[in-house]
């Protein structure tokens, strides 16, 4: 029999007898264990065949305890945002209060009174926990939550409208996240999208005309990710309320970004409060939990009392719920709302969004100083840029802010933020002009000391 390079591979019972694999039997299943040694032995074996290496044992038995570790890690895990977007989607969107984090902790680890009034005995609404809050912010007679807007866009029009016709403008056909459009959502509530103007141009006199024997409701979107500029008319809510009080039709206002307190002295106009909607008489508004109101993830509704016992009495309202986790956490997020001064300065999203430029950047150049004493960071330098809000929110309005620009000695730009995500802790930051731009608006101070870290590891 000729000599082969197969014939150097261990047994699987080898590999498995190895020292280095003593922890790794302790810590995970033999099943896993096994596994994982036989795929290393199949990728030696590739390997081999290619002329590729030589059947190392020791090589291998370290291979295999790095492949348990990364199966065996969680795929989802902190990451340092250092990009300057607050609320950005694909990492997470709203970071949660301290509160607000600690009560769904609570919830999670234990028994609650989800769905059990204590004074009574008997059994309660899980919505209890957020109506009173929802309430306060919004002026609402009711309100209810579901797990996201478009859950609750679907759940309002499906009790208000299947079957029917709902009027929208063409110039708040929006598209959000992930190809999901509201002729789509509209089309799975069994409601009938009527589009009335143009993309610039809608008056009142096209919604007018578009009322007939099928309509249920007249609707408004904001348009939370995009702007529509120049030649340009829309019709006011308290406008659409009269024709739908006219008519005796349902007007829902779907106000996107679920912003309570007015940003407008802090540079950030264009998003609507949730409690205009109310104030100008529309009979549902709805907003998301997790871009400006800092909470969880959830889609809120409030409006008149006889259309929320409605939408929770659908049988999608079952599969949309909220669970104890989220309730528990949207609750203590819509408490801080009781002090708006509180909720600006100690609400995550709120702060980094308000924070003066001379704190971030007395922030930036402090940070930038230690990072120069770290063995190979080239430079680390402090340049003004702009910051944005992110979720699908003022799009058009960037934000001041200072960060630090840094280059390694050797490792491209390219290089160095990919290092940074796969560390531990993942650091995201932005590449520009051949350079890491790490914006310390959106990362807490409680991380720099990490960050830090991370930068030296990279660079190590």
């Amino acid at each position: 029999m000729s000599d082969t390079p197969f014939r150097q591979l261990p047994s699987v019972s080898k590999v498995l007898d190895h020292p280095a694999l003593s922890a790794a039997r302790s810590g995970h299943a033999h099943d896993a264990v096994a596994a994982a040694v036989r795929a290393e032995i199949d990728d030696l074996r590739s390997r081999l065949a290619a002329g590729d290496g030589a059947a190392d044992l020791d090589a291998l038995a370290a291979r295999v305890v790095a492949r348990l570790e990364a199966d065996a890690a969680p795929h989802l895990r902190p990451v340092i945002n250092a990009t300057g977007v607050v609320l950005h989607t694909n990492l997470g969107r709203s970071p949660l209060h301290e509160e607000a984090a600690r009560a769904a902790y609570d919830a999670a680890r234990g028994y609650l009174n989800l769905e059990l009034d204590l004074g009574s005995g008997k059994r309660s609404s899980r919505q209890n926990a957020v109506r009173a809050g929802i309430r306060r912010i919004t002026g609402a007679e009711a309100a209810t939550a579901v797990n996201n807007c478009a859950a609750a866009t679907v759940i309002v029009l499906r009790t208000v409208a299947a079957g029917k016709e709902v009027v929208v403008s063409r110039g708040q056909l929006i598209e959000i996240g992930g190809s999901f459009r509201i002729p789509d959502i509209m089309a799975v509530s069994g409601a009938t999208l009527r589009e009335v103007g143009t993309t610039n141009i809608t008056r009142l006199a096209d919604y007018e005309r578009a009322v007939g024997p099928g309509t249920a409701a007249l609707m408004r979107v904001h348009t939370s990710n995009y702007r529509v500029r120049g030649f340009t008319k829309a019709v006011d809510l308290p406008q659409l309320v009269e024709l739908g009080r006219k008519h005796n039709l349902t007007v829902i206002d779907d106000a996107g970004s679920g912003q309570a307190i007015d940003l407008t002295p802090f540079g950030l106009p264009g998003e609507p409060l949730v409690s205009v909607g109310i104030a100008a008489g529309a009979d549902l508004v709805l907003f998301s939990g997790d871009k400006l109101l800092g909470g969880p993830q959830a889609g809120i509704i409030a409006g008149r009392a006889a259309l929320v016992q409605r939408i929770e009495k659908d049988p999608l309202m079952r599969a949309f719920r909220l669970d104890k986790m989220t309730l528990a956490a949207l609750e203590a997020t819509l408490r801080l709302y009781r002090d708006p001064a509180r909720a600006l300065r100690d609400i995550p999203a709120l702060r980094m969004l308000t924070v003066p430029l001379t704190e971030l950047r007395q922030r930036a150049e402090a940070f930038a100083v230690k990072l120069r004493q770290v063995s190979g960071i080239a430079s680390a330098e402090v340049r003004q840029d702009v910051a944005y809000v992110g979720g699908g929110s003022l799009p058009d309005v960037g934000v001041p802010t200072a960060v630090v620009a840094v280059t390694a000695a050797g490792v491209s730009e390219a290089e160095l933020s990919s290092r940074l995500r796969r560390g531990s802790p993942a650091v995201v930051g932005r590449v520009q002009d051949g350079k890491l731009l790490l914006d310390l608006r959106t990362v807490f101070e409680r991380q720099e000391e990490e960050l830090l870290a991370a930068l030296q590891a990279a660079v190590g």
